[in-house]
Parts: structure tokens; C-alpha cells; sequence
């Protein structure tokens, strides 16, 4: 009987075998490495803002606390982007002439908003309130990292889902007291962060919420 399959077909066999595997295996892989690089969570990266905006000068030179800025962070879902207004507060004295800051001043004048570019966007389908978050003891550096730091603002942390779970789940390892949430660099005292968050979450009533429905509405 006459041979069917030419020698070569057992290397072939193998080799399309192995390739299938690599590109089960590999294909994945790639996916779930891109999904969480700077390409797709924004980790890094500066935005281009219609005027420049320090958060380093602001915080950490003038020592201004985040809620004159962000004045309903404490009582609503959204921390709030400022209002021309709370930005004349002190721009009416002070750098009142800059060209930089003509983008400002023509708000101010003639009403038309500021076209700011979100950084920490989260989607449409992701409820997230801040307000709860805050009263819990979750600082503001958390999530936004230590913007007291930064002369221009960029992300942090990827904000996707398994980032939100992994504090979700471990609480303690994040809470700090009450008072101490607008604090850039706070330290717990020895150093003991599990220690004090442990009694943290005790005393604030925090519950490890993990729940798809918690946050998709």
C-alpha cells in the first residue's frame, strides 16, 4: 500500500500543535499585558490641559487644601472641578496679568467653560461615589496618588475592576482616620498600617463590598 503522508507530515504535525498552543496561551497573554499597560489604562501619562495647572505648586508650595478646590467631595458622588470663580478667588491679585492664564481670565468674563481633560475618568457604567469613600477614611492620595508631587496630573492607578477589588477585599490596608484624608504623605504611627486599619474598619462600620451590583447599577 502506497504511503499517504510524506515523512516531513510528523515534524508538521508537531509543529502546527505547538504553534496552536503558543497562540492559545500567547494571544491571552498579550491581551491581558495591554490591557493593563499605559495603552489602555492611561498610568502615567500627562494630558494635555487647555491652561497649565500645577497640583505641586498648589498643594505642596501654597499649601492649599484640596477641598477649596474640590468643594463637594465630602457630600456628593463627584469631587467637582472648580469653578472660574475659586480660581479668580486668588488669581484676581496674584499672576492677574499672566498671557498663561488669559484662558482663565476670558471665562471668567464671558462665561464659556474651561474644556479640561478628565484624568481619573471611570466609565459610564461604573457608579463611584466619593463622598462614601471619604467618610470611610480612604485618602485622597489612594487613588490619586501624591499629586503634591506632580506639576502636571496623571493617573496613578488603573482605576479597573480588579484594582477597586483588591481594596474592596483588604479594607485595612488602605483606611486612615477621618482627619487625616486630605493629607498628602500621612504615615500611620510605627508604621503599622494593618494594625491601625484593622480598628479602623472596625469603628467605622466599613464593610467588604464585593458585590458586581455595588458599583454596576
Amino acid at each position: 500500500m502506497p504511503q499517504i503522508f510524506r515523512p516531513s507530515a510528523d515534524s508538521l504535525a508537531r509543529v502546527a500543535i505547538a504553534t496552536l498552543v503558543l497562540l492559545a496561551i500567547g494571544i491571552p497573554t498579550t491581551v491581558a499585558i495591554v490591557q493593563r499597560s499605559s495603552l489602555v489604562t492611561d498610568v502615567g501619562v500627562v494630558q494635555a490641559q487647555p491652561v497649565f495647572f500645577s497640583h505641586k505648586h498648589h498643594v505642596a508650595d501654597d499649601g492649599i487644601d484640596c477641598r477649596y478646590c474640590h468643594t463637594s467631595v465630602e457630600e456628593s458622588p463627584f469631587a467637582g472641578m472648580p469653578s472660574i470663580e475659586i480660581c479668580m478667588n486668588c488669581h484676581r491679585q496674584i499672576w492677574n496679568e499672566s498671557p498663561m492664564l488669559e484662558p482663565i481670565r476670558t471665562s471668567y468674563r464671558t462665561g464659556a467653560p474651561i474644556a479640561w481633560k478628565r484624568v481619573h475618568d471611570l466609565p459610564d457604567f461604573v457608579y463611584f461615589d466619593h463622598s462614601i469613600h471619604v467618610a470611610k477614611g480612604v485618602g485622597c492620595e489612594t487613588c490619586h496618588g501624591r499629586v503634591d508631587r506632580m506639576p502636571l496630573l496623571w493617573r496613578v492607578n488603573t482605576l479597573q475592576m480588579d484594582w477597586c477589588l483588591e481594596c474592596h477585599r483588604h479594607p485595612e490596608r488602605q483606611v486612615r482616620p477621618r482627619d487625616q484624608v486630605f493629607t498628602m504623605g500621612w504615615r500611620p504611627p510605627g508604621n503599622d498600617q494593618i494594625a491601625l486599619g484593622s480598628r479602623l474598619v472596625q469603628a467605622y462600620g466599613i464593610q467588604r463590598k464585593t458585590d458586581c451590583s455595588i458599583c454596576h447599577r
